[in-house]
């Protein structure tokens, strides 16, 4: 069988949801038994999504080989149970700068370069790249942006060219768009979605389907609209009405009968089977029907915009499912936090976890409230400069080292308990040079941690420039602040926790890159659990 290809284009506005129609199909194709996988083409020519400012972007997700890629990965991997790699997101820098390599190697023989063929060509390379390796039956690819973007043009035009180069039962293309309702006339309004259509059409590209983002039911006459208008069926006009939550959709869309039609028009013999489902409908009805809830504080500086802790907020909702409990997640901005307001602004909390992230700006309110946690025994899980707030705080007022400091903030900090990686020192250029990817730990058995996994050797990913300074190991543990865990090679401290207290755990890595309905991280499972612990003690 050859390899199939869906394409995933956007209209009206962003923020549409493409990234969740793109891995609920792909669940439902990969539920009747298909190999699937999805891969993310973003129009904007940074090379990846690694230098972006979370407020730009939300937050970069990391893979397992240490790409750094946008956040739809995430849900990818969420949906999926499968891994993403580096092939899974490409971005206009990165198509650029290979053409612009090839160039330089003289691999044109001299012709002039130009946006069609070498930039689509290479385009379209990429788009079929991950098919050519033989582990996929499905490949879906979400274009970024909207059709009409100035920056999304090549890649339109890419899908244009495969539209017509790939056999007509290997090649299909979905449409998203937004069908609004209009209070004040008590109608929902198609005209945007025609012309959404009519500029992908105008670009070439025709869709086989069109799925429409509403907050009302569409009716049998609006769909005979949109699809008199749109050159499409009425039974490939999609409703993608708004849901309790994204993990609903793939449901809803198995009622649309969205996976049905894709099969048919790809040929394919999976037809005949039903989605297996129970799985993920059993997680479902652990989160809609939760026995009890608890409140979790997230410390960090980005809480402004909710995708830039997309993966810690998804984690708390598998993890709350998993406990059949609903975790109030209350934002607190650190840089507002301090001695005089933290016990105001933390009261009632059964949780506290303070966030990752780089920079001076709310640091010394992770501090604070790192200090609340310890000083109150909340439970408290830090990540990445999370825990390493806490070696600090625990550094400045158990052990009397009242200027420890991250060196990420004060270079020539007397007690630099937080110190650069020494790989790190003589890099000066910042994009894709962290420490980046999965990495073993070796776990301290009988310590929280190892209570927590289950098992001493784990992989967990990583995104970070500094580490704890092993000068200080010693120090942090004859004062009660314990390094459990280790990378298995340098020995780099990975866990830090403090025994004396009911839950209290730092974690280098980002466990919640690997959290999923079906596989919720322990981590996050035993922070709320002891939170509900906590509340009912």
């Amino acid at each position: 069988m050859s390899t199939k290809y869906v394409f995933v284009l956007g209209g009206v506005t962003s923020s549409l949801g493409k990234g969740i129609i793109s891995a609920s199909l792909a669940k439902l194709l990969q539920a009747r038994g298909l190999s699937v996988t999805i891969q993310k083409f973003d129009p904007y020519i940074n090379v990846d999504p690694g230098t972006l400012n979370p407020y730009e972007h939300g937050e970069c997700y990391v893979t397992e080989d240490g790409a750094e890629t946008d956040l739809d990965l995430g849900h990818y991997e969420r949906f999926l149970n499968v891994f993403t790699s580096k092939a899974n997101n490409i971005t206009t820098g990165r198509i650029y700068r290979s053409v612009i390599d090839k160039e330089r190697e003289g691999a044109y023989l001299g012709k002039t370069v130009q946006v069609i063929p070498h930039i689509t060509d290479e385009i379209k390379r990429r788009m079929l790249l991950l098919g050519k390796t033989g582990k996929y039956d499905v490949i879906i690819t979400e274009l970024g942006g909207t059709v009409g973007d100035i920056e999304s043009l090549p890649f339109v035009e890419a899908v244009r060219q495969l539209q017509w180069e790939l056999p007509d039962e290997d090649c299909l293309v979905i449409h998203l768009t937004l069908v609004p309702y209009l209070s004040a006339a008590k109608e929902l309004k198609t005209k945007p979605t025609q012309h959404s259509v009519r500029m992908l059409q105008q670009n070439g590209v025709h869709p086989d389907i069109i799925v429409c983002r509403t907050e009302h039911p569409l009716p049998a006459d609006i769909r005979r609209k949109v699809a008199l208008f749109c050159n499409v069926r009425p039974n490939a006009v999609i409703e993608s009405i708004d849901a309790r939550s994204i993990y609903e959709v793939p449901l809803l869309m198995v009622k649309e009968k969205l996976d049905e039609i894709v099969l048919k028009k790809f040929c394919l013999p999976e037809l005949d089977k039903l989605p297996e489902l129970d799985k993920w409908k059993a997680f479902l009805g652990r989160l809609f029907n939760p026995k009890e809830s608890v409140n979790i504080a997230l410390v960090g500086k980005y809480v402004e915009l909710q995708d830039s802790y997309k993966s810690i907020l998804e984690s708390f909702i598998h993890a709350g499912a998993e406990n059949e409990c609903k975790v109030n997640v209350i934002t607190v901005h650190s840089e507002y936090v301090n001695e005089a307001n933290v016990a105001e602004k933390l009261s009632g909390m059964d949780g506290i976890l303070v966030a990752p992230g780089f920079g001076e700006r709310g640091i010394e309110g992770k501090i604070t409230a790192v200090k609340y946690a310890r000083e109150n025994k909340i439970p408290f899980l830090g990540i990445c400069l999370g825990m390493q707030m806490a070696v600090i705080e625990y550094a400045r007022n158990i052990l009397g080292l009242d200027d420890a400091m991250t060196t990420e903030i004060k270079p020539n900090a007397k007690n630099p308990v937080i110190d650069l990686m020494e790989d790190q020192k003589s890099m000066t250029i910042k994009g894709g040079t962290m420490r980046l990817g999965a990495y073993a730990c070796k776990i301290t058995e009988g310590t929280l941690a190892h209570k927590i996994y289950g098992e001493t050797a784990i992989s967990e990913r990583h995104r970070h420039r500094y580490e704890v300074n092993d000068v200080y190991v010693e120090m942090l543990e004859k004062g009660g602040m314990y390094a459990t865990g280790k990378n298995s090679e340098t020995g780099l401290v990975e866990i830090m926790e403090i025994p004396e207290h009911p839950f209290f755990i730092g974690v280098q890595f980002h466990p919640e890159l690997k959290s999923t309905p079906e596989r919720p991280h322990p981590l996050f499972v035993a922070l709320v659990k002891a939170s509900m612990e906590y509340k009912n003690r």
